[in-house]
């Protein structure tokens, strides 16, 4: 199966929401956990979590890019400036890396029925020529280490090290057992 990654843009609109289905983005979250505080988040969750990010497709941000098999939508990456997701720029853990021109890929979501085909991989080019074309110098990931644990499907949508590993991204900094800090420096 060939796999199809475009802008989330308001005709896409849509495709997402598709996507994301009865589960909204997992836990009703819209993929609004980087951008917004924690109260704002909890305050938000579910619809007005949906809303949030509608407006985001609405202005023509492009806060992501939908994968396709068969003009079927199958997965979602967020990938944005890194100014776009306070929750990054305010982390101890993950935050503070100096850089210009960083873009960030925060989330992944794939359907469970394309898992295992090439999606993430796919999500993960794509969002690196995105942000390129874009201006970005550096694209930066925040992966779960499992570190040889076995983790739930819920707990990874960040990616992986080896994902990343295999793009050419080298981790720079770790201050939280778990949590690598990876890059990915771009040509001008």
């Amino acid at each position: 199966m060939s796999i199809e990654v475009r802008p989330v843009t308001p005709s896409r609109w849509d495709d997402l929401v598709e996507l994301f289905g009865d589960n909204r983005g997992t836990s009703s979250c819209w993929c609004m956990w980087w951008r917004q505080t924690a109260a704002e988040f909890d305050a938000r969750l579910g619809a007005p979590n949906r809303e949030a990010m509608q407006q985001l497709v609405q202005r023509r941000r492009v806060p992501g890019l939908v994968a396709y098999q068969d003009a079927t939508p199958v997965g979602w990456v967020s990938v944005a400036p890194r100014e776009e997701f306070g929750r990054i720029e305010r982390s101890r853990t993950l935050g503070g890396v100096p850089g210009d021109a960083v873009w960030s890929i925060v989330c992944f979501y794939i359907h469970r029925s394309a898992r295992r085909s090439g999606v993430g991989t796919a999500l993960l080019r794509a969002a690196i020529a995105h942000a390129a074309e874009r201006g970005a110098r550096i694209v930066e990931a925040y992966p779960v280490d499992p570190a040889g644990r076995k983790k739930q499907s819920a707990e990874l949508f960040t990616g992986v090290p080896s994902m990343f590993e295999a793009a050419g991204f080298r981790e720079v900094e770790r201050r939280s057992p778990g949590r690598p800090i990876m890059r990915l420096p771009l040509r001008a």
